[in-house]
């Protein structure tokens, strides 16, 4: 996963920027309502203003691809979203820093996007491995994160690959983890985001098919106990690869199961940012050489999908594996993969 540490320096030396009070916010009903009538229509009014619905994905210039000069520009002028970790952005600097970011986006009429990943035991000791020190230090941290929202609208990714690793014997936190889970989507959609669960992805199984004859049995359960109905909905194929067919066929699959268990009206985004690949190989998801831009972003609201997102940023790596540098930091080899250039001689 990325940790954005390039960002760090060019957000915290921006000087603070106030929110524009008002600017983006849903008109809510009118005091003197009377009657359910005109609440139902407040209502209606409210769901009818809101800015996701009709503004554009904020590109954000301060992106590490913007950085690298016109060979990038298919990757900087895509919007991307802005990680937030613990090491880099603390307790007592990340309001600031979200502040900062939404109000850029507000600025330029555009819908900012989020990816909070600070979950204790995160990535479960992999590439990607940290997070906070235990739940106390994780609710403190997600509520700065709320209060960096403001009166801002933006889009949220919560806690990539946390609930696939649920199962997984080398993250012996899986009680907490749902504890943790369920308190942030409250506090960031009480904040006004629309809160995503990461739900892994199509080729993410849990390998015990004995009570389903899918390969996901039991993570739609997962999601309704991490809070997802108080959520926008999920997420999928964050940093990963999987062809949308596929992706579009598992979360139809999770808003079926979903349903089942009582949670209905939930909704969906897959990130496309590097799933362009006909062929992508099974396990294979360390900065795979094959692996290539997918669809641009694009918010579609039909039905259940919401849209394509891109929440990992192309040219970012995975980890020390097939030419990468550590996770999160840029490459120019890697993004010239992406964008077709298998010969390229670019390193790092």
């Amino acid at each position: 996963m990325p940790l954005a540490l390039t960002l760090r320096r060019a957000l915290l030396a921006l000087p603070a920027l106030a929110l524009v009070a008002g600017s983006s916010a849903v008109v809510g009903p009118p005091s003197s309502a009377a009657d359910g009538s005109n609440t139902t229509a407040a209502s209606a009014a409210r769901k009818a203003k809101d800015p996701r619905k009709t503004r554009g994905l904020y590109v954000d210039t301060r992106m590490p691809a913007h950085q690298q000069g016109p060979a990038y520009s298919k990757i900087a002028k895509r919007p991307q979203a802005l990680w937030l970790g613990s090491e880099y952005y603390p307790t007592d600097q990340v309001a600031g820093v979200v502040s900062t970011y939404v109000d850029l986006a507000e600025r330029a009429g555009k819908t900012p996007m989020l990816v909070v990943y600070s979950i204790p035991d995160r990535d479960c000791g992999q590439y990607s491995s940290g997070g906070l020190p235990g739940v106390d230090a994780y609710k403190k941290w997600v509520a700065q994160v709320a209060k960096g929202i403001g009166s801002s609208k933006p889009m949220l990714v919560l806690e990539p690959d946390a609930l696939p690793f649920y199962h997984e014997g080398t993250c012996g936190n899986a009680t907490n983890r749902i504890k943790a889970l369920r308190s942030a989507v409250r506090k960031l959609s009480r904040a006004g985001a629309w809160v995503y669960i990461d739900a892994g992805h199509s080729g993410w199984t849990t390998g015990d098919t004995s009570k389903d004859d899918t390969p996901w049995d039991g993570r739609a359960e997962l999601l309704k106990k991490a809070g997802v109905a108080g959520a926008r909905g999920f997420s999928t194929n964050v940093s990963n690869f999987r062809r949308m067919k596929d992706e579009k066929h598992y979360a139809a699959w999770m808003v079926r199961q979903l349903r089942k268990l009582g949670v209905k009206g939930v909704k969906y985004v897959v990130d496309t940012s590097r799933n362009g690949a006909k062929k992508p190989v099974d396990g294979d998801v360390i900065n795979p050489t094959w692996a290539r831009i997918g669809q641009k972003p694009r918010l579609r609201f039909d039905k259940a999908f919401d849209g394509t997102l891109w929440v990992k940023h192309p040219g970012e790596s995975d980890g020390t594996v097939n030419g990468g540098p550590g996770s999160g930091q840029w490459c120019d080899l890697l993004a010239d993969r992406l964008l077709g250039d298998e010969k390229s001689q670019n390193g790092c």
